[in-house]
């Protein structure tokens, strides 16, 4: 059965976005090779199908198809704009693709019965990017296998919570690693 795995970047207070929704704390992460290259290796694993919600689709679609992002970082531009890509939201209507921004499918709902049939058909892993209300939704529906929690060494003091109004589950520890640049990546799975 494929797996649903969350990668997402917290502060050390828990805090996915600030009270408004702003991630321009990203900011504070300092340039490191060693944590470049992992996102990369990660990312050039094909066949991963991209998860988001609306916010975090539409961040995505206004940089990663871009001139800018191709020339900036080619690989990680490719992988983006051709890996497929699923989006949950209530209000988008439809979603267009581009040469550079292909393999997109709009859901307005999150189905438990349907995202099952889903892991159970070939193909690869799925990965959701960002998307805190999305991940909150999936975890109480107990359908994350992996939480890749990449924290940030920032503290907000108020923002957006990751794990509001989620149910209470154990969890156990399936790695961790620490990198220059302060960030330390968590991994965990349902115990």
């Amino acid at each position: 059965m494929r797996k649903i795995s969350v990668f997402i970047h917290v502060t050390v207070d828990g805090f996915f976005a600030g009270p408004h929704g702003e991630i321009d704390w990203f900011k504070v992460i300092k340039k490191d090779d060693e944590w470049d290259k992992y996102t990369h290796e990660q990312s050039s694993r094909s066949g991963n199908t991209l998860i988001f919600g609306h916010t975090t689709y539409e961040m995505m679609k206004s940089y990663w198809p871009t001139s800018d992002a191709i020339k900036n970082d080619p690989g990680m531009a490719r992988v983006v704009d051709n890996s497929p890509k699923i989006v949950f939201s209530k209000t988008l209507k439809n979603v267009e693709e581009g040469p550079n921004w292909k393999n997109i499918k709009l859901f307005h709902e999150i189905k438990q019965e349907e995202i099952i049939k889903l892991k159970e058909k070939g193909g690869g892993d799925f990965t959701i990017l960002g998307s805190g209300s999305i991940v909150q939704q999936f975890a109480n529906l107990g359908l994350i296998d992996e939480y890749h929690l990449v924290v940030v060494p920032i503290i907000l003091g108020a923002g957006k919570s990751l794990f509001k109004d989620v149910k209470m589950m154990n969890l156990k520890l399936l790695g961790a690693k620490e990198f220059k640049n302060g960030i330390v990546l968590l991994k965990y799975g349902p115990a």
